[in-house]
């Protein structure tokens, strides 16, 4: 019994955590860790791996195994006599050979340079791949927190305006209002529960975003964890004096995926250039080997030396070194060497231009946070004077001082108000928290 309430219990704990509500760090983390251009790149980083190793693997000599074996009949050579005969022979050959590159102009170290640039590369895609992910799921997420709260503001005005419709069949009945105002108050429920179904739509979409983001499996659950806290108007007043864009920039420079790529595309660039130069240079190359032979008549009166006297008395060992200097391949090297300066030149092209882009984003995020931090703060003052308003013209509406069409204008200012607060500081935190990217620090830890 102790074991099924412990296995009960246990079960009802995991159970219970996996409907947790998600935050928005669980969420970028998660994505960050699963989608599938991770994975990629993860894989795409191995392979980059394996072709370092290899790139490596060219400083050593190249060693090489060779046995044969060889019947030969009729007309023939004999190698003990140097004469034709007309007989059966079997002759087999062992032989060991190595080969080591001295000099090359320098293609050997700088392809090993490229390759481990280009490993490295890969190495921070898979980083940027992350950013980029845990990004696209922090824009899904603000979406779906914006639509769960703009439901909430939906529900809140249907009530009013079931209220309303309530009051004013009331006061019809008592012969303070009529059948119009009946009808317009029931248009406005009509137009508020549309209003409700349309914003539930519109959540439900943002959470099938969510979910592509993530790469969440289909039969997990997902719910994101909707509290929210509002910031004090004090921490808005504050962003105005916090770091400015050029030192945030300064630090992106050497913290931010894209920048180390655009920076290590143009390393790996100048190392395919490098090598491309080497094709033009000589090649000098040492050689050594070792072999021995057996022979053997088959058939006739003549009996070959034994297998282990043979295999002693062939052996033969030599040493070379080989020079190889390019005079003309139809301008093959030339053409390689300036199609790799061009896309050197390219590459350090692009590695500015990045730059350059990563400055105007940079510049964008912290002006657009800025921006909006002012506007949060115009908006709180005009949420609280509009809900002043309703509140007022909703008594006057009560008292028969105010038409239902006029109470439904300082509605619409009113809801509308708290629509346009709510979006507005889900901006805020979403342009803040790339400032804080841009800074350096990571968004899901």
């Amino acid at each position: 019994m102790k074991r099924i309430f412990t296995t009960i219990a246990i079960t009802t704990a995991l159970t219970s955590a996996a409907q947790m509500p998600w935050t928005l760090e669980q969420c970028m983390e998660y994505a960050a860790t699963h989608a599938s251009a991770v994975v990629q790149a993860r894989w795409d980083a191995a392979a980059a791996t394996a072709s370092c190793n290899e790139a490596l693997a060219d400083f050593f000599p190249s060693v090489s195994a060779q046995i044969g074996g060889q019947f030969s009949w009729g007309r023939n050579i004999d190698p003990e006599t140097n004469t034709y005969n007309d007989v059966t022979t079997f002759n087999n050959g062992y032989g060991i050979y190595a080969s080591l590159t001295l000099f090359d102009g320098g293609q050997t170290l700088n392809r090993y340079r490229q390759a481990r640039s280009e490993r490295q590369r890969y190495l921070n895609s898979i980083d940027m791949t992350r950013d980029d992910s845990a990004i696209a799921a922090m824009m899904a997420f603000a979406d779906a927190f914006y639509y769960q709260h703009s439901i909430r503001i939906a529900e809140d005005r249907l009530r009013q305006s079931e209220g309303m419709l309530r009051l004013t069949r009331t006061q019809e009945e008592l012969g303070l209002k009529g059948v119009p105002d009946v009808a317009q108050a029931k248009a406005t429920v009509a137009n508020d529960e549309y209003a409700l179904t349309h914003q539930r739509n519109l959540q439900a979409q943002a959470m099938l975003t969510l979910r592509s983001a993530m790469n969440l499996p289909v039969d997990q659950h997902l719910e994101i964890d909707t509290t929210y806290t509002a910031i004090p108007i004090v921490y808005y007043q504050t962003v105005y004096h916090q770091t400015p864009t050029d030192s945030i920039y300064s630090a992106a420079l050497f913290s931010n995926p894209k920048a180390i790529d655009a920076r290590l595309q143009m390393t790996s660039s100048r190392y395919a250039y490098d090598t491309a130069k080497g094709y033009m240079m000589p090649t000098l190359s040492l050689n050594a080997g070792i072999s021995t032979s057996y022979y053997k008549t088959l058939g006739g009166a003549y009996q070959a030396p034994a297998f282990g006297d043979q295999f002693r008395n062939n052996r033969g060992e030599y040493i070379s070194a080989t020079l190889s200097i390019p005079l003309f391949d139809g301008l093959n090297r030339l053409t390689t060497k300036k199609r790799a300066r061009y896309a050197y030149e390219q590459a350090k092209e692009r590695m500015k231009e990045e730059e350059r882009r990563l400055h105007d984003e940079i510049a964008s995020a912290v002006m657009d946070r800025d921006g909006y931090a002012k506007e949060i703060e115009a908006l709180n003052t005009k949420v609280e004077a509009d809900a002043e308003a309703y509140r007022l013209n909703t008594r006057k509406y009560e008292e028969g001082l105010l038409s239902l069409i006029d109470l439904q204008l300082s509605a619409n200012t009113y809801f509308s108000s708290r629509v346009e607060l709510l979006q507005k500081q889900m901006l805020y935190l979403l342009k803040d928290k790339l400032v804080e990217y841009y800074k350096g620090n990571r968004l899901w830890m």
